[in-house]
């Protein structure tokens, strides 16, 4: 969660956050700013997160997402374009962050997609495994674009 609040806060957006899981996301970015068609878009987030390094491939990351959320995610009627983010930390806990006076760093990233461009999921599946492409890293300028994209109507 911190991960993905020092990006939101730092591209200019703010966080509703969710007590419970009910609707299969976990926060809401929220931005303040007029665009072409939209005052104050939002879209929802699900979030993940890994220290398993061999999830990663040479161009995306693949999750195994499980049935009840997946579809929770995806759901055709939802109102709010959604986002599954998976953030990769390191293995050992001592890399996870480097602080000093001048500096806060970590060795984290997160990779999104749509929720609506991860697939179908079968019935009688338990689960299915997504791929979030690397090109797709949750920064401060993509999580802009992300924004831009929603508020002035365009497709997502």
């Amino acid at each position: 969660m911190a991960f993905t609040h020092m990006v939101t806060y730092a591209a200019g957006f703010s966080i509703k956050n969710h007590e419970t899981d009910y609707d299969g996301v976990d926060i809401t970015i929220v931005s303040s700013a007029e665009y072409e068609m939209y005052y104050c878009p939002e879209f929802e987030l699900q979030l993940k997160c890994t220290t398993q390094q061999n999830l990663l491939r040479e161009d995306h990351m693949a999750w195994a997402l499980e049935a009840k959320p997946f579809r929770k995610l995806t759901h055709p009627k939802r109102y709010n374009p959604a986002l599954l983010g998976v953030l990769l930390i390191p293995d050992e806990q001592e890399a996870l962050l480097e602080q000093d006076e001048d500096a806060l760093l970590t060795r984290s990233r997160m990779y999104w997609q749509w929720a609506n461009q991860v697939g179908v999921l079968p019935d009688r599946q338990e689960s299915k495994t997504v791929h979030l492409p690397r090109a797709n890293l949750f920064d401060v300028p993509q999580l802009q674009d992300i924004m831009a994209t929603i508020g002035e109507g365009g497709d997502w």
